[in-house]
């Protein structure tokens, strides 16, 4: 099985925390959002991963190699590839050309689902949908009786379905996949000046190619501060095993409310800490009241209380009681 993770975008609303960390690199419990991605689609699979294509904008050496020991953490190569202008979805994927060779999964990587199907390889293709309350916002697919895909209809203003596709997708033929996206850009096919991978789905299933739906049980979008800050929280609700924090790690009036997720050389005294709180590693807390929070690596909160926030690497903040969204590097006492 290949993997394609399209990434190359800015993350324009995640900002401040993308302008210096891509937003598939981002923490979430403990891991970047592209690393659990990849986690639990090899899961759904059940088979093994053996090669990932990431499509980045040139986001430096360093990030391609945290990329590449993603990819290495469960047995798989890694490639990087570039989508150097935003073309579309169809134009990122074929960036990744290399990977279009048998059964290929695509991941756009803003997205994390919790799932307990396994992937049906019995078909052309699955389309990854949750059911969501307001289908008027997303792109959605109708059904036939035999719960195969008859339409692709983006942002319905009236309702079709509530079968809202999340962003993974299963391609028994990568190479039919590759065909069909190089047919977008032969004959300049565009939606909104870009070229889609909507397209190409409407254009193979119009050649009688099947696509089914797998349905995820919980879909957390990672595409701004609160969206994030909730996935966290989902992440650390639904897989408490593997968050717990011996009561010892900790001394000096300090209180944890499980679950949290705690990373290495961290000190807290004098604080209430949770729950849903992650900290990256090297941060130091002294009288803090944190809950629902992300916290990133070698950052200094003293005396503050908050819920609901971001805090980036490298930041210095004391004296203050808000909810936050700061990037790296920043100071405020």
């Amino acid at each position: 099985m290949k993997l394609i993770i399209p990434m190359a975008g800015m993350g324009k609303r995640m900002r401040p925390h993308t302008l210096t960390t891509p937003k598939p690199l981002l923490p979430v419990a403990g891991k970047p959002i592209v690393h659990w991605l990849i986690e639990d689609i090899a899961e759904v699979c059940g088979e093994p991963i053996d090669e990932i294509g990431f499509v980045t904008g040139q986001f430096g050496p360093e990030i391609e190699q945290q990329l590449l020991d993603i990819a290495t953490s469960i047995g798989a190569k890694g490639h990087i590839h570039y989508q150097d202008e935003p073309e579309g979805t169809a134009h990122a994927i074929l960036c990744a050309r290399q990977c279009l060779k048998g059964d290929v999964i695509v991941a756009f990587a803003d997205t994390l689902f919790r799932a307990k199907f396994h992937l049906d390889k019995n078909h052309d293709g699955v389309i990854w949908v949750h059911h969501v309350e307001n289908p008027s916002s997303f792109g959605v697919v109708k059904l036939n009786d035999r719960n195969v895909i008859t339409d692709f209809v983006e942002k319905p203003t009236e309702f079709v379905s509530d079968l809202a596709i999340i962003g993974i997708y299963y391609f028994k033929s990568g190479e039919t996949l590759e065909k069909e996206l190089q047919y977008l850009i032969d004959n300049n096919v565009r939606e909104k000046g870009e070229y889609q991978l909507t397209n190409a789905l409407e254009n193979m299933k119009n050649k009688g190619m099947e696509f089914v739906t797998g349905a995820v049980e919980e879909w957390w979008d990672c595409g701004n501060k609160d969206a994030t800050v909730n996935t966290n929280r989902r992440l650390l609700e639904t897989r408490p095993d593997l968050f717990s924090v011996p009561a010892e790690r900790f001394n000096g009036g300090t209180r944890i409310i499980e679950p949290c997720f705690i990373g290495e050389n961290v000190k807290i005294t004098g604080s209430t800490i949770g729950p849903f709180v992650s900290i990256g590693d090297n941060t130091v807390l002294e009288n803090c009241t944190i809950a629902n929070s992300i916290i990133q690596n070698n950052s200094k909160l003293l005396n503050l209380e908050c819920k609901n926030s971001m805090i980036g690497n490298h930041v210095l903040l004391d004296g203050k009681s808000h909810e936050f969204s700061i990037g790296d590097y920043s100071t405020l006492s």
